[in-house]
């Protein structure tokens, strides 16, 4: 549910309070572009693009009016069988991570207020969804470097062709772009959420993501190897 400013600031703000070394990340680029990866092919966001794929497919998630992603089957399937994942894939991760804290808060809020799911509904949180990613400062833009369109190609849940890189970048960018050029000081009168449910997911999601990664790059080193000593006799 997200929008791409919103989940643009977190990994900004990931790679900002943590730095990218603490969180197992050596090409910040090819994680950031991680964090669109999940909506490139549903449709909508990217345009032209080669193909779609189902939300609950690209999501891992049940078929709902708010659906919610299943990021630990992510992590089960993709993060965890590589001995250090690749960026792209640490960024889906945190992607999933974010959509599904922030879906089932608004399941919850819309419930705690009697509202109906419907149409007037969805128009109106993503209306609020808009409007909060124009409140966050964002500035990072992504680049389709070789390294990056590797990645891409053996991302391990479905590859993603060049072109399609190219196209998403673009997207990605022009997010940021209008982000920079309408940004707003504050949050306007909202049509169905609050000022407090979006510091409180946004705290949720940045919280959870920050975990996840941290958690994870430190068991990554725990396996490791140790490096040789340096000056240390070599036998023979």
């Amino acid at each position: 549910m997200p929008s791409w400013n919103i989940h643009c600031a977190h990994a900004e703000k990931l790679l900002a309070d943590h730095g990218a070394a603490a969180l197992g990340i050596r090409d910040e680029n090819a994680f950031l572009f991680g964090n669109y990866v999940p909506d490139i092919y549903v449709g909508y966001l990217v345009d032209p693009i080669s193909c779609w794929i189902d939300y609950k497919d690209t999501h891992l998630a049940r078929k709902a009016y708010i659906p919610l992603p299943d990021c630990q089957r992510f992590r089960r399937r993709y993060v965890e069988p590589y001995t250090d994942p690749p960026e792209l894939v640490l960024g889906a991760w945190c992607h999933l991570m974010c959509d599904r804290i922030y879906n089932a808060r608004v399941r919850a809020h819309i419930k705690s207020v009697g509202v109906r799911p419907g149409e007037i509904t969805r128009i109106g949180k993503q209306r609020d969804f808009d409007a909060f990613g124009h409140t966050l400062s964002i500035s990072r833009r992504v680049e389709a470097t070789s390294e990056l369109i590797a990645q891409a190609a053996s991302f391990p849940q479905y590859a993603i062709c060049e072109e399609d890189v190219r196209a998403a970048v673009d997207a990605a960018n022009g997010f940021v772009g209008e982000n920079q050029d309408h940004f707003l000081e504050e949050l306007p009168t909202l049509a169905l959420l609050t000022p407090e449910f979006f510091a409180e997911a946004f705290a949720a999601a940045d919280r959870a993501c920050s975990e996840g990664l941290l958690g994870l790059a430190a068991r990554m080193w725990a396996r490791k190897p140790p490096e040789p000593t340096r000056g240390a006799a070599h036998g023979g």
